[in-house]
């Protein structure tokens, strides 16, 4: 699996650094908003209302990605041996884990939660601060969740779709639940010298982790989409609607890019 949580453009939430401009971006947007709805027949029966504002920030997106993004993940690709970029993911799936457990707890699978917790635990330990993946070995694999896929669980609709700069497909079920992620990582509350630079580190090591992993799928879905806007809402919602309903994606390789 290509560590797909959502197929968009986003620069991850794997910190609350990273959470903080997507917060920032959907407040900017949000002033503009209201002189980009379209009444487009086709857009608002896909629950796309700005889909004229959504196209611009998309296409600044794309472009972010081709001149920044996708540049510098080819280079980490090609310089960082495999089995370091493979611990480099771990780890930050180990980092992850505590916002991953207490999503598993409110939607009350207790299997889930058991199984992320015994994985948090080996990993931190037997592998190495999450370094070596020892849990999946033993047969624990891991499993993506965060708040916006409870919400969903919970019954809280989607909303008008929405893109945001630097973050992507952001509707605010999931908006609001990248903000909640936050305040269930415990190092959103522990401050230390250079912590600033941990976090900086951290949401760039994702970036990259995510961005260098789906270099060939999203360019093969690029390459064979009439419109890789429309593609890029459709994939995402399919996603999503799979994680909620507990099933997986059709293409389990859907890129996070």
């Amino acid at each position: 699996m290509a560590r797909v949580n959502v197929f968009s453009f986003q620069i991850r939430y794997l910190s609350g650094m990273t959470s903080r401009i997507t917060v920032l971006a959907a407040l900017a947007v949000t002033l503009a908003v209201g002189a980009c709805t379209t009444q487009s027949p086709e857009a608002l029966a896909q629950n796309d209302p700005f889909e004229p504002m959504n196209r611009s920030v998309f296409e600044f997106d794309v472009k972010l990605d081709h001149t920044v993004a996708t540049p510098v993940a080819k280079f980490y690709r090609s310089a960082v041996p495999a089995p370091a970029r493979e611990g480099i993911h771990n780890a930050l799936d180990n980092l992850r884990s505590p916002v991953v457990l207490v999503n598993d707890v409110l939607q009350g699978d207790g299997s889930d939660a058991g199984g992320t917790f015994g994985r948090f635990m080996i990993n931190s330990t037997v592998g190495l601060a999450g370094l070596i993946d020892v849990a999946s070995k033993m047969g624990l694999p891991g499993h993506p969740n965060d708040f916006g896929i409870t919400l969903g669980k919970w019954g809280a609709q989607e909303g008008s779709y929405l893109v945001l700069p630097f973050a992507g497909p952001k509707p605010p079920r999931d908006l609001v639940g990248d903000i909640a992620d936050v305040g269930f990582d415990p190092l959103t509350y522990i401050t230390w010298n250079d912590s600033t630079l941990y976090m900086i580190v951290r949401t760039g090591l994702g970036v990259l982790d995510s961005r260098a992993a789906n270099i060939d799928a999203v360019a093969a879905i690029e390459r064979s989409s009439i419109d890789f806007y429309a593609t890029t809402r459709s994939l995402y919602r399919q996603n999503r609607a799979a994680q909620i309903n507990g099933g997986k994606p059709q293409d389990q390789d859907l890129p996070n890019f």
